[in-house]
């Protein structure tokens, strides 16, 4: 096998392989041999159809695949030979296929970069740290509270934060259009889900009244039809709801997990679920702080292909968050530049904290990925069983000892660099922040807060409450 090489642009690699023409032939002459064993031709037996029959009605067929293997195999054997490492797939290029001449074909392809780390000496940043208050306390347990409270039916007139259901008929120069009547429509006053006017023009509204509203929509309002126009909307308030919410009492913490000790009890809970959300937003915050030092000091190229990959990668994670309503949005809706920017991110600093762990030999620590799942468990029912189930599940424990990993390398980085300190309240620490260069979002406040992670079911009851309110 005859390889050579050269460098195009940048990454990219061109090398030429030449596969001798003996090594096709007899490739081929192989496989029709095993072929002519079990192929059925009428006029002939089994197994005893001439070479010549065989290769008349299945060599072209045989040559092609045994091309397809030989350069697939040709290739990974150069790269090892050349001791070249890709980046993503080649694009194969065949120059010389002809029957009894020698194979020759181009591969192109990306290659790694090279990484020379900078000093993490040089590394500045801030860890912000804080206490948890008495009054940080009690505003969870509000929050968890307004998580799980009912609505119930009033008899007077509405006021912000109330449900109100109505039926409403908008008209634009006295003609009905289309999406501007609904009945039945739940609407959380305050909540801004209707144009300018709307909401407030229900102040003061009760069950019964029928409110006439003189409005405009927004310039910039999403259907173009009625941008700008002036419109009359007819509402009928049925109902008026207020918030009711639940009493602190043992079947309120009991649904938190929390069956001993009362409110102090749960006060304890709520404070070490605090605790734990606290250092992982603190950690979180100095992991972010530090990418962008790291992305700023070490420049450096990356793959074409390894960016696209990522691309995919963040499409879908995008298009899971549209839940059950993703199966109805075109992939293609969503496109390469929404998410090159943190695609590149995202692949500049994977290669960084890379070379960090090939240099150093790092493996996760199997004491800290115990650690890391325990954590994880706490805050369910029944700890032991997912800690259980993460050490039966691959995928998932591949992730945990990922991220363990991930965290091991920071660390060795935090003992290099220069960190100061600043104290800030639990909130500010914990106000949810927007992704960074690895995609990762801390968790707002309010998560976490159970052991049954009832904060999710709360939030869909919630959302439940106000269907029909965003027209």
């Amino acid at each position: 096998m005859q390889v050579s090489i050269e460098t195009t642009t940048g990454l990219e690699r061109r090398m030429t392989i030449g596969v001798p023409a003996a090594e096709i032939e007899n490739a081929v002459a192989a496989r029709l041999a095993e072929a002519a064993k079990s192929v059925r031709i009428n006029g002939f037996r089994k197994g005893k159809i001439p070479p010549s029959v065989i290769k008349n009605r299945f060599g072209k067929g045989v040559r092609q695949e045994v091309l397809g293997d030989v350069m697939s195999r040709a290739y990974y054997a150069a790269v090892t030979e050349q001791k070249i490492k890709p980046a993503g797939q080649p694009r194969i290029e065949p120059k010389s296929l002809d029957e009894g001449r020698d194979l020759e074909f181009v591969a192109t392809f990306e290659v790694y970069p090279e990484v020379h780390l900078a000093d993490f000496s040089a590394i500045k940043a801030e860890k912000l740290i804080a206490d948890i208050t008495d009054k940080d306390i009690d505003t969870m347990i509000e929050n968890l509270r307004q998580q799980r409270q009912t609505w119930e039916e009033v008899k007077r007139q509405a006021k912000n934060g109330d449900l109100v259901t109505l039926d409403f008929t908008g008209t634009i120069d006295g003609e009905e259009f289309q999406g501007g009547s609904g009945k039945g429509t739940n609407l959380v006053l305050g909540s801004d889900r209707m144009i300018p006017g709307f909401e407030k023009g229900l102040l003061k509204s009760k069950a019964g009244d029928v409110v006439t509203l003189e409005l405009t929509f927004p310039d910039d309002y999403r259907s173009k039809d009625v941008a700008g126009k002036p419109v009359v909307f007819t509402v009928t308030v049925n109902k008026v709801s207020a918030t009711v919410l639940p009493e602190l009492n043992d079947d309120f913490f009991a649904a938190f997990g929390v069956t001993e000790g009362g409110l102090e009890g749960f006060r304890k809970e709520v404070a070490s679920n605090m605790e734990r959300e606290l250092r992982k937003a603190s950690k979180n915050r100095l992991k972010t702080a530090v990418m962008d030092v790291l992305l700023q000091q070490n420049e450096l190229d990356v793959p074409k292909a390894l960016v696209a990959a990522e691309v995919d990668v963040l499409r879908q994670q995008a298009l899971q968050q549209f839940g059950a309503g993703a199966k109805n949005i075109d992939p293609s809706m969503l496109p390469d530049e929404l998410f090159r920017e943190q695609a590149e991110k995202r692949v500049k600093l994977g290669l960084i904290l890379g070379e960090v762990i090939k240099q150093r030999g790092m493996r996760a620590e199997a004491s800290k990925v115990r650690e890391a799942i325990e954590d994880i468990a706490a805050t369910y029912e029944s700890p032991e069983e997912v800690v259980n189930w993460y050490y039966s599940n691959k995928d998932q424990l591949d992730a945990v000892e990922s991220a363990v990993l991930e965290d091991q390398v920071f660390e060795v980085i935090f003992e290099q660099a220069e960190l100061t300190e600043r104290s800030v309240s639990y909130e500010e620490l914990t106000r949810p922040k927007a992704p960074g260069a690895d995609g990762e979002e801390e968790t707002g406040k309010d998560k976490k807060a159970s052991k049954k992670k009832s904060s999710k079911k709360a939030a869909e009851s919630a959302d439940d409450t106000s269907e029909g309110a965003a027209e």
